[in-house]
Protein backbone atom coordinates (compact mmCIF):
# COMPACT_ATOMS: atom_id res chain seq x y z
CA UNK A 1 0.00 0.00 0.00
CA UNK A 2 2.63 2.14 1.18
CA UNK A 3 4.78 1.55 -2.45
CA UNK A 4 1.57 2.12 -4.42
CA UNK A 5 0.80 5.83 -2.43
CA UNK A 6 4.60 6.64 -3.21
CA UNK A 7 3.93 5.70 -7.04
CA UNK A 8 0.82 7.79 -7.30
CA UNK A 9 2.59 10.58 -5.59
CA UNK A 10 5.24 10.23 -8.20
CA UNK A 11 3.34 9.94 -10.55
CA UNK A 12 1.31 13.07 -9.25
CA UNK A 13 4.42 15.39 -9.08
CA UNK A 14 5.61 14.03 -12.70
CA UNK A 15 2.66 15.23 -14.60
CA UNK A 16 2.00 18.61 -12.16
CA UNK A 17 5.87 19.66 -13.87
CA UNK A 18 4.89 18.36 -17.38
CA UNK A 19 1.83 20.20 -17.21
CA UNK A 20 3.54 23.51 -15.65
CA UNK A 21 6.48 23.11 -18.36
CA UNK A 22 3.16 22.76 -20.77
CA UNK A 23 2.04 25.98 -19.95
CA UNK A 24 5.66 27.52 -19.43
CA UNK A 25 5.88 26.63 -23.26
CA UNK A 26 2.48 27.83 -23.96
CA UNK A 27 3.15 30.92 -22.67
CA UNK A 28 5.80 31.87 -23.95
CA UNK A 29 4.50 31.07 -27.51
CA UNK A 30 1.34 33.06 -27.11
CA UNK A 31 1.32 36.98 -27.59
CA UNK A 32 -0.93 37.95 -25.02
CA UNK A 33 -1.49 41.41 -26.02
CA UNK A 34 -3.13 40.16 -29.00
CA UNK A 35 -6.74 41.61 -29.67
CA UNK A 36 -8.80 39.85 -32.66
CA UNK A 37 -10.86 41.47 -34.92
CA UNK A 38 -14.04 39.71 -36.01
CA UNK A 39 -17.30 40.70 -38.18
CA UNK A 40 -20.61 40.37 -37.90
CA UNK A 41 -23.30 41.34 -39.94
CA UNK A 42 -25.33 43.56 -37.98
CA UNK A 43 -25.98 44.65 -34.77
CA UNK A 44 -25.93 41.82 -32.07
CA UNK A 45 -28.52 41.14 -29.30
CA UNK A 46 -26.51 40.47 -26.31
CA UNK A 47 -28.47 37.47 -25.18
CA UNK A 48 -29.49 34.15 -26.35
CA UNK A 49 -33.05 34.11 -26.26
CA UNK A 50 -33.87 37.25 -27.24
CA UNK A 51 -36.13 36.96 -30.32
CA UNK A 52 -34.71 37.68 -34.00
CA UNK A 53 -31.21 37.28 -32.05
CA UNK A 54 -29.81 34.93 -35.09
CA UNK A 55 -26.68 34.72 -36.76
CA UNK A 56 -25.98 37.92 -36.34
CA UNK A 57 -25.50 37.50 -32.78
CA UNK A 58 -25.04 33.88 -31.99
CA UNK A 59 -21.16 33.71 -32.00
CA UNK A 60 -20.99 36.38 -29.96
CA UNK A 61 -22.83 34.84 -27.44
CA UNK A 62 -21.36 31.70 -27.43
CA UNK A 63 -18.24 33.41 -26.43
CA UNK A 64 -20.19 35.27 -23.36
CA UNK A 65 -23.15 32.85 -22.45
CA UNK A 66 -21.32 29.37 -21.64
CA UNK A 67 -24.07 26.59 -22.01
CA UNK A 68 -24.70 23.53 -20.33
CA UNK A 69 -22.87 21.15 -22.80
CA UNK A 70 -20.61 21.96 -26.02
CA UNK A 71 -19.69 20.26 -29.01
CA UNK A 72 -16.19 17.94 -28.68
CA UNK A 73 -14.02 19.24 -31.56
CA UNK A 74 -13.43 16.08 -32.46
CA UNK A 75 -16.48 14.26 -33.30
CA UNK A 76 -19.43 17.15 -32.28
CA UNK A 77 -20.37 14.47 -29.54
CA UNK A 78 -21.58 16.96 -26.10
CA UNK A 79 -18.62 17.29 -24.22
CA UNK A 80 -19.05 19.08 -20.14
CA UNK A 81 -19.44 22.76 -19.89
CA UNK A 82 -21.80 24.42 -17.10
CA UNK A 83 -22.22 20.55 -16.77
CA UNK A 84 -20.17 17.79 -15.94
CA UNK A 85 -22.10 15.24 -16.20
CA UNK A 86 -25.68 13.85 -17.45
CA UNK A 87 -27.47 10.75 -17.14
CA UNK A 88 -31.07 10.07 -18.18
CA UNK A 89 -33.64 8.47 -15.67
CA UNK A 90 -37.51 6.99 -16.04
CA UNK A 91 -36.89 5.60 -19.34
CA UNK A 92 -35.64 8.96 -20.73
CA UNK A 93 -38.20 11.01 -19.66
CA UNK A 94 -36.21 12.82 -17.42
CA UNK A 95 -32.51 13.79 -17.32
CA UNK A 96 -30.02 14.44 -14.72
CA UNK A 97 -26.92 17.12 -14.89
CA UNK A 98 -24.34 17.89 -12.38
CA UNK A 99 -23.29 20.99 -12.34
CA UNK A 100 -19.76 22.18 -12.39
CA UNK A 101 -19.00 23.80 -9.25
CA UNK A 102 -17.12 27.25 -8.03
CA UNK A 103 -18.22 28.93 -11.25
CA UNK A 104 -19.03 32.88 -11.13
CA UNK A 105 -20.72 35.36 -13.07
CA UNK A 106 -18.24 37.66 -14.45
CA UNK A 107 -20.04 40.32 -11.54
CA UNK A 108 -18.66 37.84 -9.20
CA UNK A 109 -22.25 36.31 -7.88
CA UNK A 110 -22.49 32.33 -7.87
CA UNK A 111 -23.75 30.43 -10.66
CA UNK A 112 -25.85 27.77 -9.31
CA UNK A 113 -29.20 25.34 -10.15
CA UNK A 114 -31.08 28.78 -10.36
CA UNK A 115 -29.72 29.90 -13.20
CA UNK A 116 -30.62 27.13 -15.33
CA UNK A 117 -34.32 26.77 -13.84
CA UNK A 118 -34.55 30.43 -14.51
CA UNK A 119 -33.60 30.28 -17.85
CA UNK A 120 -35.44 27.22 -18.97
CA UNK A 121 -38.71 27.62 -16.81
CA UNK A 122 -39.15 31.24 -16.63
CA UNK A 123 -37.52 32.28 -19.81
CA UNK A 124 -37.31 29.42 -22.45
CA UNK A 125 -40.74 28.11 -21.64
CA UNK A 126 -42.42 30.53 -21.00
CA UNK A 127 -45.00 31.31 -24.02
CA UNK A 128 -45.57 34.56 -23.43
CA UNK A 129 -42.17 35.89 -23.85
CA UNK A 130 -41.82 33.74 -27.10
CA UNK A 131 -37.59 32.99 -26.82
CA UNK A 132 -35.29 32.57 -29.71
CA UNK A 133 -35.62 28.77 -30.39
CA UNK A 134 -37.98 27.91 -27.84
CA UNK A 135 -39.23 25.21 -29.86
CA UNK A 136 -35.97 23.45 -29.84
CA UNK A 137 -36.94 23.08 -25.87
CA UNK A 138 -40.70 21.91 -26.11
CA UNK A 139 -40.11 18.10 -25.13
CA UNK A 140 -39.54 19.93 -21.67
CA UNK A 141 -41.84 20.37 -19.33
CA UNK A 142 -39.67 22.09 -16.35
CA UNK A 143 -36.54 22.20 -14.74
CA UNK A 144 -36.19 21.11 -10.93
CA UNK A 145 -33.54 21.94 -8.51
CA UNK A 146 -32.50 19.01 -7.02
CA UNK A 147 -29.32 20.75 -5.33
CA UNK A 148 -26.98 23.71 -5.62
CA UNK A 149 -25.24 22.11 -8.14
CA UNK A 150 -27.60 19.47 -9.56
CA UNK A 151 -30.99 20.07 -12.26
CA UNK A 152 -33.74 17.61 -13.29
CA UNK A 153 -35.13 18.51 -16.82
CA UNK A 154 -38.61 16.48 -16.50
CA UNK A 155 -40.04 15.84 -20.21
CA UNK A 156 -43.34 15.32 -21.41
CA UNK A 157 -41.52 13.12 -23.67
CA UNK A 158 -38.68 11.07 -24.29
CA UNK A 159 -35.94 13.55 -26.01
CA UNK A 160 -33.12 11.69 -26.48
CA UNK A 161 -30.90 14.90 -28.49
CA UNK A 162 -31.31 17.20 -25.48
CA UNK A 163 -27.75 17.09 -24.61
CA UNK A 164 -27.13 17.91 -28.39
CA UNK A 165 -29.46 20.62 -28.01
CA UNK A 166 -28.10 22.24 -24.93
CA UNK A 167 -25.20 23.16 -26.90
CA UNK A 168 -26.78 24.72 -29.68
CA UNK A 169 -26.97 28.27 -28.62
CA UNK A 170 -28.48 27.89 -25.33
CA UNK A 171 -26.21 30.07 -23.63
CA UNK A 172 -27.44 30.27 -19.31
CA UNK A 173 -28.60 33.47 -18.36
CA UNK A 174 -28.35 35.05 -14.51
CA UNK A 175 -31.51 34.98 -12.40
CA UNK A 176 -29.48 37.57 -9.81
CA UNK A 177 -29.75 40.23 -12.51
CA UNK A 178 -33.07 39.48 -14.79
CA UNK A 179 -35.40 37.61 -12.84
CA UNK A 180 -37.30 40.47 -11.68
CA UNK A 181 -37.47 41.78 -15.25
CA UNK A 182 -41.13 42.20 -16.26
CA UNK A 183 -39.49 41.00 -19.59
CA UNK A 184 -35.94 39.18 -19.54
CA UNK A 185 -35.55 39.34 -22.99
CA UNK A 186 -35.84 43.35 -23.47
CA UNK A 187 -33.94 44.76 -20.72
CA UNK A 188 -31.82 46.99 -22.71
CA UNK A 189 -28.84 47.66 -20.37
CA UNK A 190 -28.17 43.90 -20.60
CA UNK A 191 -28.94 43.22 -24.47
CA UNK A 192 -27.44 46.56 -25.69
CA UNK A 193 -25.21 47.10 -23.04
CA UNK A 194 -22.75 44.99 -20.32
CA UNK A 195 -24.43 42.00 -19.60
CA UNK A 196 -23.28 39.62 -16.71
CA UNK A 197 -22.09 36.44 -18.33
CA UNK A 198 -20.18 33.66 -17.58
CA UNK A 199 -18.23 33.13 -20.65
CA UNK A 200 -14.00 33.13 -21.56
CA UNK A 201 -14.34 37.14 -22.37
CA UNK A 202 -17.13 39.70 -21.46
CA UNK A 203 -18.23 43.28 -22.78
CA UNK A 204 -16.40 46.27 -22.12
CA UNK A 205 -17.81 48.57 -24.62
CA UNK A 206 -20.67 48.53 -27.25
CA UNK A 207 -20.90 51.21 -30.03
CA UNK A 208 -24.32 50.42 -31.88
CA UNK A 209 -23.70 50.51 -35.73
CA UNK A 210 -19.68 50.09 -35.20
CA UNK A 211 -18.60 47.25 -32.90
CA UNK A 212 -18.15 45.45 -29.37
CA UNK A 213 -15.31 45.44 -27.57
CA UNK A 214 -14.90 42.05 -25.59
CA UNK A 215 -11.81 41.21 -22.84
CA UNK A 216 -11.04 38.62 -20.86
CA UNK A 217 -12.87 37.39 -17.94
CA UNK A 218 -10.93 36.48 -14.66
CA UNK A 219 -13.62 34.53 -12.88
CA UNK A 220 -13.71 31.90 -15.93
CA UNK A 221 -14.41 28.60 -14.75
CA UNK A 222 -11.35 27.20 -17.31
CA UNK A 223 -9.21 30.26 -16.69
CA UNK A 224 -8.22 33.42 -18.44
CA UNK A 225 -7.98 33.86 -22.05
CA UNK A 226 -4.71 34.19 -23.42
CA UNK A 227 -5.69 36.90 -25.46
CA UNK A 228 -5.85 40.62 -24.72
CA UNK A 229 -9.40 40.78 -26.22
CA UNK A 230 -11.97 40.09 -29.11
CA UNK A 231 -13.52 43.47 -30.85
CA UNK A 232 -16.79 42.05 -33.19
CA UNK A 233 -16.97 44.85 -35.77
CA UNK A 234 -20.76 45.51 -37.09
CA UNK A 235 -20.28 45.13 -40.92
CA UNK A 236 -23.29 44.45 -43.04
CA UNK A 237 -21.40 44.02 -46.68
CA UNK A 238 -19.80 40.73 -47.21
CA UNK A 239 -17.15 42.16 -49.65
CA UNK A 240 -16.17 44.52 -47.05
CA UNK A 241 -15.90 42.30 -44.65
CA UNK A 242 -13.06 40.25 -47.32
CA UNK A 243 -11.38 43.81 -47.97
CA UNK A 244 -10.84 44.05 -44.72
CA UNK A 245 -9.43 40.99 -43.49
CA UNK A 246 -7.41 41.51 -46.69
CA UNK A 247 -6.06 44.69 -45.50
CA UNK A 248 -5.15 43.09 -41.92
CA UNK A 249 -8.22 44.97 -39.98
CA UNK A 250 -10.53 40.98 -39.77
CA UNK A 251 -8.12 38.38 -37.82
CA UNK A 252 -11.68 36.18 -38.43
CA UNK A 253 -14.33 36.11 -41.24
CA UNK A 254 -17.02 33.60 -41.15
CA UNK A 255 -19.35 32.42 -44.11
CA UNK A 256 -16.58 33.15 -46.82
CA UNK A 257 -18.17 33.48 -50.53
CA UNK A 258 -16.36 30.76 -52.18
CA UNK A 259 -15.80 33.17 -55.36
CA UNK A 260 -13.23 34.97 -52.96
CA UNK A 261 -10.72 32.34 -51.49
CA UNK A 262 -8.22 32.24 -53.98
CA UNK A 263 -7.87 35.91 -53.06
CA UNK A 264 -7.66 35.37 -49.44
CA UNK A 265 -5.49 31.82 -49.31
CA UNK A 266 -3.20 34.34 -51.50
CA UNK A 267 -2.49 36.70 -49.02
CA UNK A 268 -0.35 34.70 -46.76
CA UNK A 269 -2.13 36.18 -44.02
CA UNK A 270 -4.71 34.45 -43.78
CA UNK A 271 -6.16 30.65 -44.29
CA UNK A 272 -9.66 29.20 -45.20
CA UNK A 273 -11.26 26.50 -43.00
CA UNK A 274 -13.83 23.88 -45.30
CA UNK A 275 -15.97 23.49 -42.49
CA UNK A 276 -18.62 20.43 -42.42
CA UNK A 277 -22.22 21.28 -40.24
CA UNK A 278 -25.75 19.88 -40.32
CA UNK A 279 -27.28 22.50 -42.71
CA UNK A 280 -29.28 22.85 -45.62
CA UNK A 281 -30.45 25.47 -47.32
CA UNK A 282 -34.14 25.78 -48.90
CA UNK A 283 -37.00 27.51 -50.07
CA UNK A 284 -39.55 27.72 -47.55
CA UNK A 285 -43.28 28.11 -48.71
CA UNK A 286 -45.75 29.32 -46.35
CA UNK A 287 -48.15 26.67 -45.60
CA UNK A 288 -50.63 29.33 -44.83
CA UNK A 289 -50.95 30.57 -48.20
CA UNK A 290 -54.07 27.48 -49.52
CA UNK A 291 -51.76 27.27 -52.83
CA UNK A 292 -49.02 24.59 -50.97
CA UNK A 293 -51.95 22.47 -49.65
CA UNK A 294 -51.29 20.97 -53.28
CA UNK A 295 -47.85 18.74 -53.20
CA UNK A 296 -47.77 19.13 -56.78
CA UNK A 297 -47.16 22.86 -56.62
CA UNK A 298 -43.83 22.75 -54.52
CA UNK A 299 -42.79 19.67 -56.01
CA UNK A 300 -42.91 21.80 -59.38
CA UNK A 301 -41.24 24.76 -58.22
CA UNK A 302 -38.35 22.45 -56.89
CA UNK A 303 -38.01 20.72 -59.99
CA UNK A 304 -38.01 24.10 -61.93
CA UNK A 305 -34.69 24.68 -59.96
CA UNK A 306 -31.24 23.69 -61.00
CA UNK A 307 -29.41 23.14 -57.22
CA UNK A 308 -26.46 21.55 -59.12
CA UNK A 309 -25.86 24.93 -61.14
CA UNK A 310 -26.62 27.19 -58.19
CA UNK A 311 -24.00 25.23 -56.10
CA UNK A 312 -21.53 25.45 -59.22
CA UNK A 313 -22.29 29.67 -59.40
CA UNK A 314 -22.58 30.62 -56.21
CA UNK A 315 -20.47 27.73 -53.83
CA UNK A 316 -17.72 27.22 -56.45
CA UNK A 317 -18.63 23.56 -56.11
CA UNK A 318 -18.68 23.74 -52.29
CA UNK A 319 -21.32 22.31 -51.48
CA UNK A 320 -23.87 19.20 -52.75
CA UNK A 321 -27.38 19.00 -53.41
CA UNK A 322 -29.68 17.96 -50.81
CA UNK A 323 -32.44 15.54 -50.19
CA UNK A 324 -33.51 17.09 -46.62
CA UNK A 325 -32.29 18.60 -43.12
CA UNK A 326 -30.66 15.36 -42.34
CA UNK A 327 -27.09 16.00 -43.44
CA UNK A 328 -23.87 13.16 -44.99
CA UNK A 329 -21.98 14.25 -42.19
CA UNK A 330 -24.40 12.35 -39.80
CA UNK A 331 -23.28 8.88 -41.28
CA UNK A 332 -25.84 6.36 -40.81
CA UNK A 333 -28.63 8.45 -39.72
CA UNK A 334 -28.89 10.30 -43.01
CA UNK A 335 -31.30 8.11 -45.58
CA UNK A 336 -30.30 8.55 -49.58
CA UNK A 337 -32.50 6.29 -50.56
CA UNK A 338 -35.27 8.81 -50.66
CA UNK A 339 -37.62 11.05 -53.39
CA UNK A 340 -35.21 12.99 -55.14
CA UNK A 341 -36.20 15.79 -57.68
CA UNK A 342 -33.31 16.60 -60.48
CA UNK A 343 -33.65 19.64 -62.55
CA UNK A 344 -36.80 18.83 -65.31
CA UNK A 345 -38.59 22.36 -66.30
CA UNK A 346 -40.71 20.15 -68.73
CA UNK A 347 -41.76 17.89 -65.40
CA UNK A 348 -42.41 20.97 -63.35
CA UNK A 349 -44.64 22.73 -66.35
CA UNK A 350 -46.53 19.38 -66.44
CA UNK A 351 -47.18 18.83 -62.99
CA UNK A 352 -48.37 22.66 -62.93
CA UNK A 353 -50.68 21.97 -65.56
CA UNK A 354 -52.31 19.00 -63.81
CA UNK A 355 -52.70 20.99 -60.89
CA UNK A 356 -54.78 23.39 -63.06
CA UNK A 357 -52.03 26.44 -63.25
CA UNK A 358 -52.61 27.16 -66.87
CA UNK A 359 -49.78 29.18 -68.59
CA UNK A 360 -51.48 32.38 -69.56
CA UNK A 361 -50.55 34.88 -72.59
CA UNK A 362 -48.46 37.11 -70.31
CA UNK A 363 -46.38 34.04 -69.91
CA UNK A 364 -47.71 33.65 -66.15
CA UNK A 365 -49.94 30.90 -65.18
CA UNK A 366 -53.05 31.37 -63.88
CA UNK A 367 -55.91 29.13 -61.80
CA UNK A 368 -60.04 30.15 -61.58
CA UNK A 369 -58.59 33.96 -62.60
CA UNK A 370 -55.59 33.98 -59.93
CA UNK A 371 -52.20 34.67 -61.21
CA UNK A 372 -48.92 32.57 -59.92
CA UNK A 373 -47.36 35.46 -58.21
CA UNK A 374 -45.48 34.59 -55.34
CA UNK A 375 -44.20 37.53 -52.93
CA UNK A 376 -40.41 36.11 -52.09
CA UNK A 377 -38.75 38.54 -49.44
CA UNK A 378 -34.76 38.08 -49.12
CA UNK A 379 -32.14 39.70 -46.56
CA UNK A 380 -28.84 40.81 -47.21
CA UNK A 381 -26.49 38.33 -45.91
CA UNK A 382 -24.28 36.49 -47.60
CA UNK A 383 -25.86 34.27 -50.76
CA UNK A 384 -29.19 35.02 -50.10
CA UNK A 385 -29.93 37.87 -52.39
CA UNK A 386 -28.47 36.35 -55.54
CA UNK A 387 -29.78 32.67 -54.92
CA UNK A 388 -33.22 34.34 -54.80
CA UNK A 389 -32.87 35.72 -58.11
CA UNK A 390 -31.30 32.92 -59.85
CA UNK A 391 -34.49 30.76 -58.20
CA UNK A 392 -36.44 33.94 -59.61
CA UNK A 393 -35.45 33.20 -63.15
CA UNK A 394 -35.82 29.39 -63.03
CA UNK A 395 -39.27 29.82 -62.08
CA UNK A 396 -39.91 32.38 -64.62
CA UNK A 397 -39.07 29.87 -67.21
CA UNK A 398 -41.58 27.62 -65.72
CA UNK A 399 -44.31 30.68 -65.93
CA UNK A 400 -44.21 31.46 -61.82
CA UNK A 401 -43.98 35.31 -60.83
CA UNK A 402 -41.55 35.72 -58.21
CA UNK A 403 -41.79 39.02 -56.51
CA UNK A 404 -38.75 39.59 -55.50
CA UNK A 405 -37.86 42.16 -52.36
CA UNK A 406 -34.91 42.72 -50.94
CA UNK A 407 -34.69 43.93 -47.31
CA UNK A 408 -31.88 45.08 -44.51
CA UNK A 409 -31.54 41.91 -42.91
CA UNK A 410 -32.64 43.23 -39.21
CA UNK A 411 -35.94 43.53 -40.71
CA UNK A 412 -35.91 40.72 -42.76
CA UNK A 413 -35.79 38.52 -40.00
CA UNK A 414 -38.81 40.77 -38.36
CA UNK A 415 -40.76 40.35 -41.06
CA UNK A 416 -39.92 36.80 -42.15
CA UNK A 417 -39.34 35.01 -39.19
CA UNK A 418 -40.53 36.69 -36.40
CA UNK A 419 -44.08 37.81 -38.42
CA UNK A 420 -44.15 35.21 -40.66
CA UNK A 421 -44.93 37.79 -43.46
CA UNK A 422 -44.22 36.49 -46.51
CA UNK A 423 -45.16 34.04 -49.53
CA UNK A 424 -41.95 32.17 -50.10
CA UNK A 425 -38.24 32.89 -48.95
CA UNK A 426 -34.76 31.32 -48.82
CA UNK A 427 -32.93 30.93 -46.12
CA UNK A 428 -30.99 27.87 -44.45
CA UNK A 429 -30.91 26.09 -40.96
CA UNK A 430 -28.31 25.04 -38.73
CA UNK A 431 -29.11 22.59 -36.70
CA UNK A 432 -26.64 20.65 -34.09
CA UNK A 433 -25.65 17.62 -35.10
CA UNK A 434 -28.68 15.21 -34.87
CA UNK A 435 -31.26 13.72 -36.98
CA UNK A 436 -33.98 15.23 -33.99
CA UNK A 437 -35.30 17.84 -36.71
CA UNK A 438 -38.56 18.67 -34.84
CA UNK A 439 -38.18 22.02 -33.84
CA UNK A 440 -37.73 23.08 -37.45
CA UNK A 441 -40.79 20.85 -38.45
CA UNK A 442 -43.27 20.34 -35.90
CA UNK A 443 -46.71 21.42 -35.48
CA UNK A 444 -46.10 23.10 -31.85
CA UNK A 445 -42.55 25.03 -33.63
CA UNK A 446 -45.25 26.57 -36.59
CA UNK A 447 -46.09 29.92 -36.55
CA UNK A 448 -44.04 30.81 -33.43
CA UNK A 449 -40.94 28.58 -33.46
CA UNK A 450 -38.33 27.72 -35.96
CA UNK A 451 -40.74 26.02 -38.18
CA UNK A 452 -41.08 29.12 -40.62
CA UNK A 453 -42.98 27.16 -43.63
CA UNK A 454 -46.19 27.11 -40.46
CA UNK A 455 -46.08 23.37 -41.72
CA UNK A 456 -48.56 20.97 -39.27
CA UNK A 457 -48.47 17.19 -40.08
CA UNK A 458 -49.92 14.89 -37.31
CA UNK A 459 -48.33 12.32 -39.29
CA UNK A 460 -44.90 13.39 -39.25
CA UNK A 461 -45.12 14.96 -35.73
CA UNK A 462 -45.22 11.02 -34.59
CA UNK A 463 -42.59 10.13 -37.28
CA UNK A 464 -40.36 12.66 -35.02
CA UNK A 465 -41.11 11.61 -31.70
CA UNK A 466 -40.43 7.71 -32.51
CA UNK A 467 -36.93 9.38 -32.94
CA UNK A 468 -37.13 10.92 -29.99
CA UNK A 469 -38.24 8.02 -28.08
CA UNK A 470 -35.66 6.01 -29.83
CA UNK A 471 -32.43 4.76 -27.40
CA UNK A 472 -30.23 2.46 -29.63
CA UNK A 473 -28.91 3.99 -32.14
CA UNK A 474 -30.76 0.81 -34.58
CA UNK A 475 -33.77 2.09 -33.49
CA UNK A 476 -33.24 5.48 -34.26
CA UNK A 477 -31.87 4.78 -38.02
CA UNK A 478 -35.03 3.28 -38.36
CA UNK A 479 -37.21 5.60 -37.33
CA UNK A 480 -35.14 8.86 -38.59
CA UNK A 481 -34.98 6.90 -42.13
CA UNK A 482 -39.23 6.75 -42.44
CA UNK A 483 -38.91 10.45 -41.21
CA UNK A 484 -36.76 11.37 -43.35
CA UNK A 485 -38.57 9.72 -46.96
CA UNK A 486 -41.80 11.87 -45.97
CA UNK A 487 -40.07 15.20 -45.75
CA UNK A 488 -38.79 14.25 -49.38
CA UNK A 489 -42.27 13.26 -50.54
CA UNK A 490 -43.84 15.79 -48.59
CA UNK A 491 -41.52 19.40 -49.24
CA UNK A 492 -42.49 21.16 -46.05
CA UNK A 493 -39.30 22.95 -47.17
CA UNK A 494 -38.28 22.81 -50.53
CA UNK A 495 -34.48 21.38 -49.88
CA UNK A 496 -31.61 23.03 -51.55
CA UNK A 497 -28.06 22.41 -51.01
CA UNK A 498 -25.88 21.63 -47.98
CA UNK A 499 -22.99 23.70 -48.44
CA UNK A 500 -18.88 23.71 -47.05
CA UNK A 501 -18.76 26.22 -44.28
CA UNK A 502 -15.79 28.29 -45.02
CA UNK A 503 -14.19 30.79 -42.55
CA UNK A 504 -10.89 32.53 -43.22
CA UNK A 505 -8.52 33.15 -39.91
CA UNK A 506 -5.09 34.60 -39.44
CA UNK A 507 -2.46 32.15 -39.66
CA UNK A 508 -1.66 33.07 -36.39
CA UNK A 509 -4.31 32.35 -35.14
CA UNK A 510 -4.35 28.45 -32.93
CA UNK A 511 -6.45 26.66 -30.90
CA UNK A 512 -9.51 27.29 -33.14
CA UNK A 513 -10.89 23.93 -33.62
CA UNK A 514 -11.91 22.97 -37.45
CA UNK A 515 -14.77 21.20 -36.92
CA UNK A 516 -17.52 23.75 -37.27
CA UNK A 517 -17.46 27.72 -36.36
CA UNK A 518 -20.08 27.01 -33.73
CA UNK A 519 -17.98 24.63 -32.12
CA UNK A 520 -14.52 26.63 -32.58
CA UNK A 521 -16.63 29.77 -30.63
CA UNK A 522 -17.33 27.25 -27.75
CA UNK A 523 -13.32 26.93 -27.53
CA UNK A 524 -12.49 30.63 -27.49
CA UNK A 525 -10.85 30.36 -24.08
CA UNK A 526 -8.18 28.10 -25.78
CA UNK A 527 -7.70 30.42 -28.57
CA UNK A 528 -4.14 32.02 -28.83
CA UNK A 529 -1.86 33.99 -31.33
CA UNK A 530 1.26 32.47 -31.74
CA UNK A 531 4.07 35.61 -31.61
Amino acid sequence: MVTISRYAARLALALALALTGAGITFAQEADTSAVLNLATNADPTLNPWTPGAVIESNLINTVLFDQLTRYSPEDLTPSPALAVSWTAEDEGMAWVFELRQGVQWSDGAPFTARDVAFTFNDVVLNAELGAQSASQFAPIERVEVVGDHTVRFVLNTPFSALPYYLASFAGIIPEHVLGNAENPLTVASFNKGIPVTTGPFMVEEFVPGSFVRLVPNPLHWAGQPQLAGLIFRIIPDPNTQVAQALAGQLDVVTRLSPNVIGGIEGSGRLEVLRQSQNLFFFVAPNHDDERFSDVRVKQALLLAIDRQAMIDALLDGFGEVSTGPVAPMLGALYNPDVRTYPYDPEAAGALLDEAGWALGADGVRAKDGERLVLAMPTGQFGDLVPATLLVQQYWEDIGVDADVRIMEWNAYIQEVVLNRDYEVTLAWWSMPPTADVAPYFSCAAAHTGNNIPNYCSSELDELMNAGRRALTLEEQIEAYAAMQEFLADELPYLYLWYPDILTAKNVALQGFPEITAATAFQHAVDWYVSR
